[in-house]
């Protein structure tokens, strides 16, 4: 540890990086104190009175939440009739207890538990600790171990499931069961069993996913024709357990990649009859699924995503076997269904309501269930849906969150809305310029907001709404203390926004400036990048040293981080730029960005501008090196997607399409030969995210190239940004490339 001071205050800063280093004023050689850049660590300047998520009772008269002091983590609760708010229990007491049931490594001032129930009336919290399940009686401060949690292995996330063999599915009135063997269907009912279909084979199978009728009278089931499933193959050179290295093996489709072709088949047990979707109403599928009966039984549906991403379809089975198309969701670039996508089916189906950008933002329509006509918009205006929170069928209501609804606010500041199913009484709940977070209470008469932006410390409070279906603030709950932080000479981020490519569209983004900046000298300019077309990514809550920014600042950088056009959560067209174009990363918009900054910040150096990002971060930054080395001159690209035929086929077709020679242009691999500039790239051996054999080839080309890089190998590492070691690296190569200062010796 080491003692730091910094006006009236000491802090003990427990060094991270660069212990007594001193860093350089525009290269002159002149050194100014580098320990700053440890100034944020999570040991200094902490944010109190900033709750945790809350978690409302089942009755809705109490919620609960977590909240640091500077006495340590405290747990309360507030009763919502009453405003009245307390500590949920005194953690000494409970600290104590658990300590006496074995629990070790307790701290009064941070003992953390995962509630999981709180009931008021008992006064009885339910929690899990150290493996176990607990119930803790507050006013007798009685303890009780109860049951040991099963640990669930960790499942990866690309597995694919073996459906030839799926478990026997029971009829709603229970005395029929459905059974898969060898590829067949067999009906089992009073003992007896019976077999339903002779057609299944191991090229063509039926599988799981089996769906009863409510009625118990037919099945809507699914035949597959299985495809290939593609092995990534890592080498972990290090393992912990043996000396020798050890192959591990992920299930990892690309794009291009062959799928299996799911048929959905209407089976009637009392016509003792089978009907199979027609092949040409689901051509190159990408996926067949979430198969759901009608509760009269008259009709199953399910959802029909076509190969590319430019046709999404709701199709319905009747029970006498016709199909018909009742949504049909069409786009010449890409349908963002992964996260955006919405349906909620009303009366049986009589109804539907439905998300869709087919008017250029994001909005709700009101579908005929029976036409599939659009009855109307729910929502309309040039601003997004963002999620929709709650549909109340009996009133015909929408709850949602909204961003762009305010013009000179953050277009990206989501807000609490209501609407009516037809498209009346459209209300904003939440006024402040701020970004919001929404909690219900479980009747949803009241709610817990937390606004908040990065240069605004997180307020919470409590509304009502009142008999007209509108929102009234009812008490502040807690207001966040920043004191400390800001006495460590914090200064909040500073939020820019400028005009992109068209000259019309705003472009929105931070701008985070060392403590000590003196506006009479250069500082070279570090861009944090991620522009993954799937959301946006410049954080809009308060978060004072967002992914170690403002550590990076302190080393003597302006760093920035900017949403360019082909991200998310903004309209169509912006989104589009992205489309068979990942190469693009909105680099125009960025560019423009940077230059507007400088030209009211003349200590911002444009001629000395890095980048870095992970992942599809990874991608832009080395990227930027290729493609737009006019601007930047050094980047650090970690866990990089080098060339988007050699990532998972789910992310790279949603945005790139079908397999073309689009993917060769968006290639950093491809293209390696135009790379000027300093490129550090940080992999570990172990990605099963991206496969590293991207880095790899990429690394290969630039070595026939005889292209100057670095590349740093993370044994036994997976997806990553590279941990301490990698932020060293990366701090350090910034340092030398930029500053043209040699760092110093890590000695720690």
């Amino acid at each position: 540890m080491f003692k730091f001071q910094i006006g009236s205050n000491l802090l003990l800063i427990h060094f991270f990086v660069y212990f007594g280093w001193i860093a350089p004023s525009h290269g002159q050689g002149k050194l100014e104190d580098y320990t700053r850049a440890a100034l944020l660590k999570d040991e200094l300047g902490k944010v109190y009175h900033a709750p945790s998520s809350f978690v409302w009772t089942e009755d809705g008269a109490y919620f609960w939440y977590t909240k640091l002091t500077p006495a340590g983590r405290e747990y309360w609760k507030m009763e919502s009739s009453s405003n009245q708010k307390s500590p949920l229990f005194e953690s000494s007491l409970l600290a104590k207890l658990l300590i006496e049931n074995g629990v070790k490594e307790i701290k009064e001032d941070e003992l953390y538990i995962q509630i999981r129930k709180y009931d008021p009336k008992m006064n009885r919290i339910d929690f899990q600790r150290d493996g176990y399940e607990w119930a803790y009686y507050v006013d007798k401060n009685e303890l009780i171990k109860g049951e040991e949690i099963e640990e669930k292995p960790q499942k990866y996330w690309g597995s694919q499931p073996n459906d030839l063999n799926g478990n026997p599915v029971v009829s709603p009135d229970k005395t029929k069961t459905v059974l898969i063997r060898s590829g067949n269907l067999f009906l089992e009912e009073d003992g007896q069993i019976k077999q339903l279909t002779f057609d299944g084979a191991p090229g063509e199978y039926y599988s799981e996913g089996i769906q009863w009728s409510p009625d118990g009278k037919k099945l809507a089931v699914i035949k597959t024709r299985p495809a290939e499933v593609r092995k990534l193959t890592l080498l972990e050179s290090s393992p912990m357990d043996q000396l020798q290295p050890r192959l591990i093996e992920r299930d990892y489709r690309k794009p291009g990649d062959a799928l299996p072709i799911r048929i959905p088949v209407l089976i009637n047990l009392e016509a003792n009859t089978q009907v199979e979707v027609p092949m040409d109403l689901i051509p190159e599928q990408y996926s067949v699924g979430r198969i759901s009966w009608r509760e009269d039984s008259s009709a199953f549906t399910f959802e029909y995503n076509q190969r590319g991403h430019q046709v999404f379809s709701v199709i319905e089975v009747n029970s006498d076997g016709s199909t018909r198309e009742l949504i049909r969701e069409v786009s010449p670039t890409f349908i963002d269904y992964s996260g955006k996508y919405f349906r909620r089916d009303l009366a049986d189906g009589k109804e539907i309501i439905w998300s869709s950008e087919r008017n250029g933002f994001r909005h709700l329509y009101l579908m005929d269930g029976q036409t599939g006509e659009v009855k109307n918009p729910i929502t309309k205006g040039n601003w997004v849906v963002r999620e929709v929170l709650h549909v109340d069928e009996q009133n015909r209501k929408v709850y949602l969150m909204a961003n762009g609804l305010n013009k000179g606010e953050d277009p990206y500041h989501t807000h609490l809305c209501t609407v009516n199913f037809d498209g009346s009484d459209f209300t904003v709940h939440t006024k402040e310029n701020a970004n919001y977070q929404i909690t219900f209470s479980p009747d949803r008469s009241k709610f817990v907001a937390t606004l908040s932006r990065q240069d605004l410390a997180p307020v919470s409070k409590l509304f009502s709404f009142d008999e007209k279906g509108k929102a009234k603030e009812q008490v502040l709950i807690e207001k966040a203390d920043i004191s400390e932080l800001t006495a460590a000479g914090w200064q909040a981020p500073e939020i820019f926004s400028a005009k992109g490519r068209d000259g019309q569209t705003d472009i929105w983004g931070l701008i985070i400036k060392p403590t000590n900046l003196d506006p009479s000298k250069k500082y070279p300019v570090i861009e944090y990048i991620y522009a993954g077309p799937h959301s946006s990514h410049v954080p809009k809550n308060f978060r004072p040293n967002y992914n170690g920014l403002n550590e990076l600042a302190e080393l003597g950088f302006i760093v920035v981080q900017i949403d360019g056009m082909g991200t998310s959560n903004r309209s169509k067209a912006f989104h589009d730029v992205a489309y068979q174009n990942l190469k693009d990363a909105g680099f125009p918009d960025r560019k423009l960005w940077i230059k507007a900054a400088a030209q009211s910040r003349s200590y911002m150096d444009i001629n000395r501008v890095g980048i870095f990002g992970t992942s599809a971060g990874g991608q832009s930054s080395a990227g930027a090196l290729i493609f737009h080395h006019d601007f930047y001159k050094v980047a650090v690209s970690a866990s990089g997607c080098h060339d988007n035929r050699m990532d998972k086929i789910w992310w790279n077709e949603q945005w790139m399409g079908k397999l073309g020679p689009h993917y060769l242009a968006s290639s950093n691999t491809v293209n390696a030969h135009k790379l000027e500039g300093k490129l550090m790239l940080i992999v570990g051996e172990l990605d099963d995210n991206v496969d590293p054999a991207s880095t790899f080839q990429f690394a290969d080309v630039l070595v026939k190239e005889m292209k100057d890089f670095e590349l740093i190998y993370l044994p036994g590492a997976g997806h990553t940004s590279g941990g301490a070691y990698g932020e060293r690296k990366r701090r350090d190569f910034f340092v030398k490339n930029l500053w043209g200062v040699d760092p110093p010796a890590w000695d720690n």
